[in-house]
């Protein structure tokens, strides 16, 4: 794509310096290693093809979860949000959940979405709760802000932390932001915050060298929780 330099300088945002995530390997319920690793901005369309066919998916929110997700790694892909990540879980290469974010202020971020799909497995949890421990502990921030659009990631997040309410409205619109500060996320790491590292270069090699992606017939299947890789 023809990119005009000057204009595009004034249309990029501002990107703060952001550490990366260390990987971490976590072990799931039913005995699988999913590696928990930064994604790169050139892996945005590898992933956009596990998030396209939950689109169509209304269960708990699916649709209005992977349409705001998929339009936030186009942004981050084009250069077109401010300071973003994106984290990705992989078991066996195969692309199981996505959760992302961005710094609004060195002090603040702000949470986006989470995207499981594997069921049953608390993939969206281990996920988000990577997510906090980015912000807090690695970028070094005092809250983040976050927002649910779905009965479970309410109960996820703002009850399992439990979360401070807010009257601070959020990007995403909906409801009034609820806050993780540093000492709520200090309290419930113990309890949420799990994973080991290093991650065997084995693993780790296998994860980046390739995100896979299932067909959209077994991502339905287990997003349903009827079949688990």
């Amino acid at each position: 794509m023809a990119v005009d330099v000057e204009l595009e300088a004034v249309l990029r945002p501002i990107q703060y310096p952001m550490p990366p995530y260390p990987p971490k390997v976590i072990t799931l319920a039913n005995g699988k290693k999913m590696v928990v690793r930064q994604a790169k901005r050139e892996d945005v369309p590898a992933i956009l093809k596990t998030v396209h066919p939950c689109l169509f998916i209304e269960r708990d929110y699916y649709d209005v979860v992977s349409a705001r997700l998929y339009g936030e790694l186009l942004a981050y892909y084009r250069y077109r949000v401010k300071s973003a990540y994106c984290l990705v879980g992989q078991v066996d290469g195969y692309l199981v959940g996505i959760v992302n974010g961005r710094m609004e202020t060195e002090k603040v971020g702000i949470s986006y979405h989470t995207l499981a799909i594997d069921r049953g497995l608390r993939i969206g949890s281990h996920l988000f709760a990577a997510k906090m421990e980015y912000h807090i502990e690695y970028l070094g921030q005092e809250e983040v802000l976050i927002v649910a659009e779905s009965p479970i990631g309410f109960r996820r997040w703002m009850i399992e932390y439990p979360l401070e309410k807010t009257k601070i409205s959020h990007e995403l619109g909906g409801v009034e932001s609820y806050r993780l500060t540093r000492d709520l996320y200090f309290a419930a790491k113990p309890r949420l915050v799990v994973g080991d590292r290093p991650v065997p270069k084995d693993l780790l090699d296998q994860a980046k060298k390739e995100i896979l992606h299932a067909d959209e017939k077994a991502i339905r299947e287990r997003i349903a929780g009827l079949k688990g890789r």
